[in-house]
């Protein structure tokens, strides 16, 4: 009888090639439901169209997802029940949109169907309409050069793609610029900024007495008696030192981001692996700990839902944000958060104002202090290349004059170029947005050379 023979090696390479070529379809559910999500936010809250997503929100993604994200078909638009689907082959990805809350993923495997079980605010009634910013835009030349050189993708940043900036000066707008396809409606995706939100958000609740940050978080999860986890505060999160294990950099969380995850499953789970408040780790799954941890204090769930708006958002005035959840209703403050470049600088002048705006106090006094306060535990203050890494505070970075700028300077930053930077010694507030390609923009030269033309 004849038999063929195949070596263990022939078989290695043959088996290997076949596995090569074979998508993994946990990534591709991934990479569909980044296309989902993004095209579903920036369609419904942003009003932007596929041509523009595909140029913007689609393009200069994560390196590991772009293969994928080409051979991906187009993504359908339901504008009638406001959803967005994605194929791949092994499924379909779903995101949905709702009022004020944005877009939430179906988790991998869902029917549209389950669309109807996503939490939702119907409406906020009885609120007034919002006081607008002061606007009292500079002629100076030297401020109008800076701010337009910001768009020029390369003196703060080669090959940089700013899409907005807004200066304010003792709490008027004194310069603005966008990029074409924006304008000071348009909100964007704040990623990172989005935790300095969070921040807010629980400071509201520290001063309506549901928290304390020296306490306990109190999460089930973490209850059980001999669980170490159980010492970890609402501060040590607030500061990034749980102690909890964490990816690489401890900011990569697609199975949440991209893959329909809960927060509970995901954010909330990882071990302890040094003592709370001993070391500094950025890590996502802090923020939403955090968040989490309000939630279940507050043990109402469509209240939890509505807080942020009632108590922050809507008396701000910042109308244009959305504030995104998973399909589980807790919120992804860590950085799926879209708002405009003006709303960012109502929550910047609210830090100016010590938390009070227009005479009722949102934030506990001194809350603009505390998140601009070094934590105990420290990022490392240079990188390799000699540049000097901001410190941290509480959700907020921190910048003086090692960075060329007057001490006190904090900020919230996130991915692609997103910041707020705050100077309370200058009563000014500057705000980029981008598309940067992983970062890259110079916001401490440009916010210095803005200080320098506005002068004393």
């Amino acid at each position: 009888m004849f038999r063929l023979v195949v070596s263990s090696l022939s078989l290695a390479l043959l088996t290997g090639s076949v596995y090569a070529q074979t998508p993994d379809p946990a990534h591709l559910s991934l990479v569909a439901g980044y296309k989902a999500a993004f095209t579903c936010s920036a369609h419904f809250n942003a009003g932007r169209s596929v041509e523009q997503i595909a140029g913007d929100e689609l393009h200069r993604i994560y390196p590991d997802y772009r293969e994928a994200m080409a051979g991906l078909p187009d993504a359908v638009i339901d504008e009638e029940k406001k959803t967005v689907s994605v194929t791949y082959d092994g499924g379909a990805r779903i995101a949905a949109w709702r009022p004020y809350l944005g877009c939430a993923q179906l988790p991998s495997g869902a029917r549209k169907d389950a669309v109807s079980k996503l939490p939702y605010i119907k409406s906020f009634w009885d609120r007034a309409a919002p006081q607008p910013l002061k606007v009292r835009l500079s002629n100076d030349p030297d401020l109008v050069r800076i701010v337009e050189a910001a768009f020029d993708r390369e003196t703060y940043g080669e090959g940089t793609e700013t899409t907005a900036v807004v200066v304010m000066k003792d709490g008027a707008v004194v310069a603005e610029k966008y990029r074409e396809g924006f304008d000071a409606e348009t909100p964007q995706r704040t990623w990172s900024v989005a935790k300095s939100i969070a921040a807010t958000v629980i400071g509201a609740a520290v001063h309506d007495g549901f928290v304390d940050v020296n306490d306990p978080t109190g999460l089930e999860v973490w209850s059980s008696p001999a669980d170490p986890r159980g010492n970890i505060t609402l501060e040590n999160l607030l500061h990034m030192s749980s102690g909890l294990t964490s990816p690489t950099a401890g900011n990569r969380t697609d199975d949440i981001y991209f893959g329909g995850g809960r927060v509970v499953d995901h954010a909330i789970t990882n071990r302890l692996v040094a003592e709370p408040g001993s070391r500094w780790r950025y890590a996502n799954n802090d923020t939403m700990a955090a968040m989490r941890a309000l939630r279940e204090h507050m043990n109402d769930d469509q209240q939890y839902i509505e807080y942020p708006f009632w108590r922050v958002l809507l008396p701000l005035g910042m109308e244009r944000t959305f504030l995104e959840t998973d399909w589980n209703g807790d919120f992804v403050m860590s950085s799926q958060v879209w708002t405009t470049a003006r709303d960012l600088a109502r929550i910047g002048l609210l830090y100016l104002n010590d938390g009070v705006w227009e005479g009722e106090r949102i934030l506990p006094k001194g809350w603009a202090d505390y998140v601009a306060t070094p934590a105990p535990a420290q990022p490392p203050l240079t990188r390799a290349d000699g540049s000097q890494i901001p410190g941290y505070g509480a959700q907020f970075w921190l910048f003086g004059e090692r960075h060329g700028l007057p001490e006190g300077t904090y900020a919230a930053q996130g991915n692609r170029g997103q910041y707020l930077v705050i100077i309370p010694s200058r009563n000014v507030l500057v705000v980029r947005r981008g598309f940067d390609d992983g970062g890259g923009f110079d916001i401490a030269g440009f916010t210095a050379d803005v200080l320098s033309a506005l002068g004393d």
